[in-house]
């Protein structure tokens, strides 16, 4: 049975001036205009702090899930140092490689030649969540060689990305990796080949050169830091990759990683996974200890029904999270990807950044007010 003309053109009166409303409001601005002296110490002199973010709603109507992003000054040509959040897309790069092989798994056991330490692959990833070891990162590049992780990315959509060096390594941007010693069985081992990958090249960018001075073994040097040989991984592709890991279904089968329902499953746990659950002592690797959204800023536990499933870094004055958090609780979700650069005296490399007293607030804060407004949110 038809619908009366008359009640018909109301429906979709009331559904255009929803959606029209919906779009013409900015939780983001709002979050960023809040009164707390934690945003507006950033916001009142946001020009020197170079902030980038995406905040993204999550909507589902019957088994679709619809995304709405909000941007705050993202530019994929404004450089910022990604630190550790390149551990992210090795993580899932790694996982996709030994999908591929039939001889390996998670529970490889390995080590890298002319190294003493024998992990898994398992615990490598683990390690690069839950406390974001640099040595474990390491290790999966040996595995997987910058070039070939890069194309990985970039063949899903993950891009502009430029995965380039390891992370605090001697040689860290020696292009031939070292080869891996793999345990086929107890007592049986194989050696992979090295790979060899392309020399780089400096990045092309604005804001590539920051600050008036920088160390060096030699001492103070005077003149802009240049980053145009370090990693590059902004906002884009980080939020990408995120949402192309917490919510696969929503992408072509293309944009899809050739991840096992196991990997996926494993992945999702470490990426939540709170220190104190794989042994680590529980006050110097508190539970927010690489949880800077929401909870960043405070060594209490976090409660039990907050998932945030995320990946931090910081250096050189940069911290940046790119964060999926979940509230079982309330059924709250959302994504947020932030950066922010503290570097007040404009020196790099001198360990003087402003990450406890404004860096890690101001995101804390962020995501506090960005989640108080999805509890409102209907």
């Amino acid at each position: 049975m038809k619908a009366p003309k008359s009640i018909f053109i109301l429906v979709v009166t009331i559904s255009f001036f929803g959606c029209q409303q919906e779009t013409t409001s900015n939780p983001l601005k709002s979050a960023l205009a809040s009164e707390s002296p934690l945003i507006r110490k950033v916001m009142d002199s946001v020009g020197q702090y170079e902030v980038q973010i995406r905040y993204t709603q999550i909507d589902r109507k019957n088994d679709s899930v619809q995304f709405t992003d909000f941007d705050f000054q993202v530019d994929s040509d404004n450089y910022f140092y990604p630190a550790s959040t390149v551990k992210f897309p090795a993580a899932v790069a790694a996982l996709e490689k030994l999908n591929e092989i039939d001889s390996l798994n998670l529970d490889t056991r390995f080590y890298i030649e002319g190294d003493s330490i024998e992990t898994t692959f398992a615990n490598a990833i683990s390690e690069i969540f839950s406390v974001s070891d640099n040595a474990a990162n390491n290790r999966l590049i040996e595995f997987l060689g910058q070039d070939a992780l890069n194309t990985r990315m970039s063949a899903k959509g993950v891009n502009p990305i430029r995965i380039a060096h390891r992370l605090s390594a001697p040689e860290a941007d020696n292009v031939t990796t070292k080869p891996l010693i793999i345990y086929i069985n107890d007592s049986t081992t194989a050696t992979s080949n090295p790979i060899i990958n392309t020399y780089l090249e400096a990045l092309q960018l604005k804001r590539i050169e920051k600050g008036q001075g920088f160390y060096t073994d030699d001492g103070m040097q005077t003149g802009s830091f240049d980053f145009s040989m370090k990693n590059y991984y902004p906002i884009d592709a980080q939020h990408g990759l995120l949402k192309r890991i917490i919510f696969p279904q929503v992408f072509s089968k293309e944009e899809q990683f050739d991840l096992s329902p196991s990997q996926y499953e494993f992945l999702l746990n470490a990426m939540h996974t709170l220190p104190k659950a794989l042994g680590y002592d529980s006050n110097e690797y508190y539970d927010s200890y690489v949880k800077f959204l929401m909870f960043g800023d405070s060594m209490d536990p976090m409660p039990d029904y907050i998932k945030v499933y995320n990946k931090v870094g910081y250096a050189y004055g940069t911290l940046t999270d790119c964060a999926y958090i979940q509230d079982t609780k309330n059924n709250v979700d959302f994504m947020v990807t932030a950066t922010i650069l503290v570097n007040k005296d404009g020196i790099f490399n001198d360990n003087v950044y402003e990450y406890d007293e404004i860096g890690i607030p101001f995101l804390a804060q962020l995501g506090r007010e960005l989640y108080q407004y999805e509890l409102n949110r209907k």
